[in-house]
């Protein structure tokens, strides 16, 4: 049994000089009887079908291995046709002087784009929280959508885009679901 030093390929320090004598390789030790009786026995291998490979589909057009599967080059580099999403989801906080943009808000929700505007920077500012919900809720009646309060203080507010489906019924957004107690 070794230590630590001999574990780490290191002499020990707490002991003699001489190195730990090496045993002899297995190759080289002569087999025992019961080694030899162990290697006479013939192994059994077992073998499992192989099932037939399937052709690669007719759309591939990539390389295949010799088996006959479709290979994924991941380090080949082909680009396709780039695909532009047609909505996003947008996230709006007031800038520096606390104004919220709404011209170019009802611009994206018209192209179908749902934004999510924060007034949590306003927090000592209520009168001015007050005025660009006023804004918001007004811009949102123009366009021809509804405005949706995501947190219990209104101060996180979603503008659904155009042609965006929100289901009023059963949906509970945030945790006040699981704070209800019933």
């Amino acid at each position: 049994m070794g230590n630590l030093w001999q574990f780490f390929g290191l002499p020990d320090p707490e002991g003699g000089s001489q190195p730990p004598q090496q045993q002899r390789p297995a190759a080289e030790q002569q087999p025992t009887l019961e080694q030899r009786e162990q290697i006479a026995k013939p192994l059994v291998e077992e073998t499992q079908e192989v099932a037939p490979l399937l052709a690669p589909p007719t759309s591939w057009t990539g390389p295949v291995t010799p088996d006959g599967e479709p290979f994924h080059d991941l380090s080949s580099f082909a680009r396709t046709t780039k695909i532009r999403p047609k909505r996003a989801l947008r996230y709006v906080k007031p800038d520096s002087k606390y104004r919220i943009y709404t011209n170019q808000i009802s611009e994206r929700v018209r192209q179908g784009d749902t934004v999510i505007v924060d007034l949590r920077p306003l927090v000592h500012m209520d009168s001015h929280q007050q005025a660009c919900r006023r804004e918001l809720r007004t811009m949102c009646e123009q366009v021809g959508v509804a405005i949706f309060a995501l947190d219990s203080e209104d101060k996180l507010l979603m503008i659904p885009g155009s042609d965006v489906v929100v289901e009023r019924n059963k949906h509970e957004l945030g945790i006040t679901r699981l704070l209800r107690v019933e």
